[in-house]
């Protein structure tokens, strides 16, 4: 059973990532076996010019949706295990004892340096890797966490691994890819009842990297991050804030839970909001994910400022940045969690459209009523 889920299911043509030329002669794509599907990460360019980041050797989502079609019964299974891992326990925090001091021993250590990449690390520590690559491999990472059903924990540690250990130590763009699937490694033994294994890293990524190089590259996090493997995401406060938000039958439950993954998510590409803390991105996407479902009801209200300690002026940044990502403003690439969030089992959260600009009152002081 373990070895099912580790393995990457069959879609089809593989896909791979074609790029510019960087330190190695592009290589042809290679007949794969008919068990595996192997999601190549291509080499690392400073363009993110829409038609160099697929070929038409990619499969698209088209030809992968019938693969999952088994029977109505496993469908209902499959959506129930999204369910369990988009909303966590079913209490409402505020209905638990111990939820207040959780947020809050959540938030020390959210504000603890050790846990914290610089926000300008490619300007100041970084000369040959980009924040171009940094989005083309992240957009990629998604793609490999939903090929191998990893639970979304797994990812946001992936991206905070990778984007700590780029802030104290200069890397070669041809070694981006090696860190970023051991950093998915150490987060996938972290996180994972079952997770993949060393070849299964080194085989989607077209067997770039050997086994060694990966162990190394592994054990080189392990020693940066001193074995402490453990630290606030964005997902653990959105957990929170998610059930802190559904305070009256307003709202579609699941629907809403969706949208604030996928918003989450999206933001995780976005070099820019490494300034801000992983609660202040948790607000701020449940802000939008009300705002966006119900555009004239205020997105904010005390319940949530008390519980988070926010309010909305100092959301406001990272609300319009996020905003931005969503309706394609700021012209980062998200065509994996796009396409992940378009799937029916999230209900197509990707499409929703959204009103042109969020009102500015919506940013004031909230009044007691």
């Amino acid at each position: 059973m373990g070895k099912q889920e580790n393995s990457v299911r069959t879609t089809g043509a593989s896909k791979k990532r074609a790029f510019a030329s960087v330190t190695t002669p592009n290589q042809s794509l290679q007949q794969l076996p008919p068990t595996k599907k192997r999601v190549v990460l291509g080499e690392l360019t400073n363009s993110l010019n829409a038609g160099s980041i697929r070929t038409s050797g990619f499969g698209d989502a088209k030809q992968t949706e019938p693969k999952l079609r088994k029977t109505k019964k496993k469908k209902e299974k499959i959506d129930e295990s999204v369910k369990s891992d988009i909303v966590g326990v079913s209490d409402v925090p505020q209905k638990c004892g111990y939820a207040r001091l959780i947020y809050q021993h959540l938030h020390s250590l959210e504000v603890q340096d050790e846990r914290r990449p610089f926000p300008n690390y490619m300007e100041t520590v970084q000369t040959d890797v980009t924040v171009s690559m940094r989005e083309i491999l992240l957009d990629w990472l998604v793609e490999v966490a939903d090929e191998y059903k990893l639970v979304s924990e797994t990812l946001y540690l992936t991206v905070s691994y990778i984007d700590r250990f780029l802030t104290e130590h200069p890397l070669s763009r041809n070694k981006l890819q090696l860190l970023g699937v051991s950093c998915m490694l150490v987060a996938s033994k972290y996180e994972e009842i079952t997770p993949p294994h060393v070849e299964d890293f080194c085989y989607i990524t077209d067997n770039t990297y050997t086994k060694e190089e990966v162990v190394n590259m592994e054990r080189n996090v392990l020693k940066f991050l001193n074995f402490e493997m453990g630290t606030p995401t964005t997902k653990s406060f959105l957990r929170i804030f998610t059930r802190a938000a559904q305070d009256n039958g307003k709202v579609s439950d699941l629907q809403f839970e969706f949208l604030s993954c996928y918003l989450a998510e999206i933001s995780l590409l976005d070099y820019d909001c490494l300034c801000f803390l992983p609660s202040v991105v948790a607000a701020s996407v449940v802000f939008i994910s009300r705002f966006i479902i119900q555009p004239d009801m205020h997105p904010w209200n005390l319940a949530l400022q008390q519980y988070s300690g926010y309010e909305p002026s100092d959301l406001k940044d990272c609300v319009l940045t996020i905003y931005d990502l969503q309706k394609g403003i700021r012209g980062v690439s998200l065509r994996a969690v796009k396409e992940k969030y378009m799937q029916h089992k999230f209900k197509c959260v990707a499409a929703l459209p959204s009103p042109k600009e969020i009102p500015w009152s919506y940013f004031d002081p909230l009044r007691n009523e």
